[in-house]
């Protein structure tokens, strides 16, 4: 967190929580969203400025409750989350990058929902891949040490077949088992909200 952002709650302990404005895409994206957007339920405009979205990706953290928040000098501003708390992406040097820009240096677990987003864990950090690197994690998917073929794939999502249950993640020299978990069961399972609410116990950073 910037040390500018401690000092500013540290002057100012008691500033009012702010929700719904600031929301996290499926692809990584940082959205604000206006009174209009939230109205209508829309995803809200795409941040682009760079110093901001820098910013943002510094001081994003969460409470004991599971929900997330950008900490905006004295204040919270809590994230509706699409997904997960964070978005990977592919990455050629890397392997798997968050949407903050830190690297993801080993994957712990994977997952797989009903429709085939890919879900991953390193460390204490959730990640489901941006749909558009899917692609290119398909390759590496494997059934009892051979490639997955589509078929094998579908059958496997949908729990269909009993000789279709060895899914693994090829990373590397290692092969990483891959579990089914539902896209709904998601915020459960891991432990966060997907959508801060305002209440009386949580207005205030005290």
């Amino acid at each position: 967190m910037d040390d500018i952002v401690k000092q500013a709650m540290a002057k100012w302990p008691n500033v009012p929580h702010c929700h719904g404005w600031l929301a996290l895409d499926a692809r990584g994206g940082w959205r604000m969203r206006d009174e209009q957007a939230q109205a209508r339920d829309l995803s809200g405009d795409k941040i682009a400025n760079a110093t901001l979205l820098g910013f943002i990706n510094r001081n994003y953290t969460h409470d004991d409750q599971g929900r997330w928040y950008f900490q905006n000098g004295p204040q919270r501003v809590y994230v509706d989350l699409e997904a997960t708390p964070y978005i990977a992406h592919t990455d050629p040097a890397q392997g798997f990058v968050l949407h903050t820009g830190e690297p993801m240096p080993s994957i712990d677990a994977a997952w797989l929902t009903e429709s085939g987003q890919l879900v991953l864990k390193s460390a204490d950090k959730i990640a489901m891949l941006d749909d558009r690197d899917m692609a290119q994690c398909l390759s590496q998917l494997r059934m009892d040490g051979i490639a997955v073929t589509d078929e094998q794939l579908l059958e496997w999502l949908a729990g269909e077949s009993a000789t279709v249950k060895n899914l693994s993640l090829s990373l590397g020299n290692n092969a990483l088992p891959v579990q089914r978990i539902r896209r709904d069961d998601l915020a459960a399972q891991f432990k966060f909200v997907p959508r801060p609410l305002a209440d009386s116990t949580s207005e205030t950073n005290a």
